[in-house]
């Protein structure tokens, strides 16, 4: 199995899928948006499904599996221009719960990849000052993978400059059902009482407790897919959704512009009031 995901790996080298990242390139603190933006309505939270990826493989003549390679370096763009344009927090759904039931030859090949991208860039975030955290259970994922992990996300705890959630063996509705097993627990033990159970209260206990701005903004998905997937189902209750055609590993500046300018040509509600008025 180690060997064939290595031939795998090779392959992607010699397509010239993995691209090494240089740690002295700098990304800048912000730099002029591109025309049509608006600064005051840049979201602060902008979250991804990464969809088509194998299907970009394959409309190339590769193995399926090598566009989750390609995939590695979109990651690493739209993060330069989060920073670039003051976004604070992005989002990535890079495995599901789901997801395991995937051929086993592939789920190893997705786990390497994972555990290589986080060690590779880690320079690249510290350098870059960008916050790395993961959401999801990772008690399942393997013993490198978890090292890189840890070592990813301590080196990277305190910086602020973006904050960088991946989504790996995560699902919406499990972690919803993990928030509520905490808090009966906590019920159960007389730390709390169920009238002091509320939004913030609950929003204390799921993954994304570990940011300052939970909800994301916009959620952008590619491939054409319209459905969110069981992700993120608390924290896309008043979201704005954006589906773009184009496969994950096309996706680069321009679609995100577009995505953008339609979020911002957008006016949010929150069930009633625009957003301009809230708090009025």
């Amino acid at each position: 199995m180690e060997k064939m995901v290595d031939m795998e790996q090779q392959q992607a080298k010699e397509k010239g899928i993995f691209v090494a990242c240089d740690a002295k390139d700098i990304w800048s603190a912000q730099e002029e948006l591109p025309a049509g933006l608006n600064r005051e309505r840049i979201p602060k939270h902008v979250a991804f499904i990464m969809d088509g990826s194998r299907r970009w493989a394959i409309k190339r003549g590769l193995e399926p599996m090598l566009g989750h390679n390609a995939s590695s370096h979109c990651v690493k763009l739209l993060a330069e221009l989060c920073c670039n344009w003051g976004i604070k927090v992005m989002t990535v759904f890079a495995f599901s719960t789901g997801n395991w039931v995937r051929p086993q030859v592939e789920v190893d090949f997705l786990m390497n990849t994972f555990e290589i991208v986080f060690l590779r860039d880690l320079e690249v975030f510290i350098s870059n000052e960008v916050r790395v955290s993961i959401i999801g259970d990772t008690t399942k994922l393997p013993i490198g993978l978890q090292d890189a992990i840890t070592k990813t996300t301590e080196a990277t705890k305190n910086y602020t400059k973006l904050h960088v959630i991946v989504a790996i063996n995560y699902g919406g509705k499990e972690d919803i059902i993990q928030a509520c097993q905490s808090i009966s627990r906590k019920v159960h033990d007389n730390l709390i009482k169920p009238e002091d159970i509320n939004e913030n209260l609950f929003n204390q206990e799921l993954d994304t407790k570990c940011t300052e701005f939970p909800y994301p903004d916009l959620l952008i998905r590619t491939s054409g897919e319209h459905r969110l997937s069981n992700f993120l189902m608390w924290q896309l209750a008043y979201t704005e959704l954006y589906f773009e055609e184009c496969l994950w590993p096309d996706f680069g500046e321009k679609e995100f512009v577009k995505a953008l300018r339609s979020f911002q040509d957008r006016r949010r509600r929150y069930g009633g009031q625009d957003e301009e008025n809230m708090g009025a």
